[in-house]
């Protein structure tokens, strides 16, 4: 009796392993794919340039509105550079546009086209200054659609990308009360000027647009409510 159960045992040990094995296997092959997904979801922008070849007074002296672009994809220097100027982190937690209180209210978004980026699928990204990589919130080409929520300016369509800068007042008026309000609009110019001059010292151009309808905007992005744009500002080589 006692050699029948060890019989009926080792089959079902063996049963077991086996079971282990290939369960082992199938997660082993479902994380693959998911693990490549999250790589794609997060890129890594190339460090940005701490010098140029244009002056500070130059790049002032260019600076115009830009509204006509031309279909000429960025590359990811570039826009590493735009944004960095915009949010980026230039020593500790300090980033290179003043914020009241270090509250850091704004939150850059990229909505790249079809081509717009080399290297760079067309799709919606957060911008992550702290470690310098784009967040991929959503495929696909969305220019068309921010710009009819932007009044139907066309120009926004044709520009390879455009940065969306949005703010959280509760960051800043948490701190300050009704008063931060305005804080965060300050800092919106301060980020919103870095890039123009940046546009301009890597020979592209931009302009702020403010007229848009703010929920559509929030939908294009696929942003929550407290979340609220600010500035569009489509970028591109001047045509």
């Amino acid at each position: 009796m006692d050699l029948q159960r060890t019989e009926i045992m080792v089959p079902l040990r063996m049963l077991l392993v086996l079971s282990l094995i290939l369960s082992s296997s199938l997660c082993l092959n479902q994380n693959v794919p998911l693990t490549v997904v999250e790589k794609q979801s997060e890129i890594v922008l190339p460090a940005p340039h701490v010098t140029g070849d244009m002056s500070v007074e130059e790049a002032l002296k260019k600076r115009r509105s830009v509204r006509d672009f031309q279909d000429t994809p960025l590359t990811l220097d570039q826009i590493s550079q735009l944004l960095w100027a915009g949010q980026g982190i230039t020593e500790g937690f300090k980033r290179s546009a003043p914020s009241a209180g270090a509250t850091y209210p704004l939150t850059l978004y990229v909505v790249v086209g079809d081509p717009g980026v080399e290297g760079l699928g067309a799709g919606i990204y957060e911008y992550v200054p702290t470690s310098n990589v784009l967040r991929l919130i959503k495929e696909g080409d969305y220019r068309d659609r921010l710009a009819v929520a932007c009044l139907t300016q066309l120009f926004i369509e044709d520009a390879p990308v455009s940065i969306v800068i949005v703010a959280k007042y509760e960051k800043t008026t948490a701190r300050y009360g009704e008063r931060g309000i305005r804080y965060v609009h300050m800092e919106a110019g301060h980020v919103g000027e870095n890039i123009y001059l940046q546009a301009e010292g890597l020979a592209l151009g931009t302009v702020a647009v403010g007229a848009f309808i703010d929920q559509d905007v929030q939908q294009v992005l696929s942003i929550p409510e407290e979340l609220t744009p600010l500035y569009v500002m489509p970028v591109g080589y001047p045509r």
